[in-house]
């Protein structure tokens, strides 16, 4: 099969949408597809041995967009896909899907970043109306694709809700090679350990992007916890305000690959902060680690924790309880082994490989002959 990605991000930028797309990427060279990817400049030539095509782009709160281009149709004519995968399409992705509709592609949309709230956040105040603005596009954008992908059932309903057609659920893959409870037993986790907690505290961490829409100033809950070290993963433009708000923080910065592998291996708790994720990969990362995870009940995480038994969900609106769910799993190192045994029997069979065969059989459907956008099988 031949796969033309459109992405939202891409190499060098780091982030969830460019993790997706390399790990999909990976998984179809693996099983013997063909793709290429065009995405915002500038990045690599190829990746994977794959094609890499790019657009002009503009940097915007340190994220790099790709400006929408004619010349996506051309790529697309040249390379004659069976199959558009549009990443998180929202402005670049946006125009490949329309040239797909134009070329009589068919094309498979990948919901992944929560755009509204994150335009309502930033919006100041005129947040409400671009929100409202943002809704109105994404549907239109997505009336472009075959068939949208989402990656959780509270996101499901939610753009069920506004209207958007043509939804099913795909949810993300996770490295249980990578990370891995065995880890913890490796010299450099251990020497990060004692690093953290030098007098055995009970060491409660966090990994993502450090920006506003992320909430991580919800730790401030657990910070003055007796007995806790508090650990913070990744970067991002809320780092410095962040550092003044939790002095006692341990602030490790930006990690991939290994280091991160072991970062999680160092913890004991895993606390994620925001409520308006689609998904949670983070939590999937900490589970396949054996950590007991503790997260906000709202959005991805409700189809991720299983409350009592893999970790704990918080009320994000009543102060506390996430010091609360915290305490109770700093207190009762039991409860801590059994939630983590569990966290990671849980996310075992969630390999890439495995979801990427769920994808290309999404491929498959909207290629079929009797397959049709008016159709209401995945509405």
């Amino acid at each position: 099969m031949r796969i033309a990605i459109v992405t939202e991000s891409f190499l060098p930028t780091l982030n969830g949408v460019t993790t997706s797309v390399c790990r999909v990427l990976d998984c179809l060279r693996a099983a013997g597809h063909d793709a290429l990817v065009i995405c915002p400049g500038p990045a690599p030539a190829s990746y994977a041995g794959f094609p890499v095509h790019t657009v002009m782009g503009v940097t915007l709160r340190q994220f790099r967009v790709g400006l929408p281009s004619y010349g996506i149709e051309k790529i697309l004519k040249d390379f004659r896909p069976d199959v558009v995968h549009a990443a998180s399409p929202f402005g670049l992705g946006a125009r490949g899907l329309a040239a797909a509709r134009n070329l009589r592609i068919p094309a498979v949309a990948i919901y992944q970043t929560d755009m509204p709230s994150y335009l309502k956040q930033h919006g100041g105040p005129a947040g409400g109306f671009v929100e409202k603005a943002s809704w109105r596009w994404i549907r239109h954008m997505h009336t472009l694709a075959d068939l949208t992908l989402v990656p959780s059932t509270q996101t499901l309903s939610e753009l069920r809700g506004h209207g958007v057609p043509r939804t099913a659920l795909w949810r993300r893959g996770v490295d249980t090679e990578m990370f891995d409870p065995a880890r913890r037993e490796e010299s450099a986790v251990q020497d990060l350990r004692e690093m953290l907690a030098p007098a055995g505290e009970t060491i409660v961490g966090y990994v993502g992007r450090l920006a506003p829409e992320k909430e991580v100033r919800r730790l401030a809950e657990v910070a003055d916890l007796p007995g806790v070290s508090l650990c913070i993963v990744g970067d991002g433009p809320s780092r410095a305000s962040l550092e003044r708000l939790l002095p006692k923080a341990s602030f490790l910065g930006y990690r991939s690959g290994l280091p991160l592998a072991q970062a999680y291996a160092a913890l004991d708790v895993f606390a994620h902060t925001g409520t308006k994720e689609t998904f949670g990969q983070t939590l999937q990362e900490a589970m396949a680690a054996g950590l007991p995870v503790v997260a906000p009940a709202a959005g991805g995480p409700l189809d991720i924790v299983k409350p009592g038994v893999t970790g704990l969900l918080f009320d994000p609106d009543h102060d506390g309880a996430l010091r609360q769910a915290v305490g109770g799993l700093v207190a009762d190192g039991s409860m801590r082994d059994r939630m983590g045994t569990a966290a990671r029997a849980k996310v075992a069979d969630r390999s890439w490989m495995s979801l990427v065969e769920e994808l290309i059989a999404y491929y498959d459907t909207v290629i079929s002959p009797s397959w049709s956008t008016r159709s209401p099988a995945a509405a």
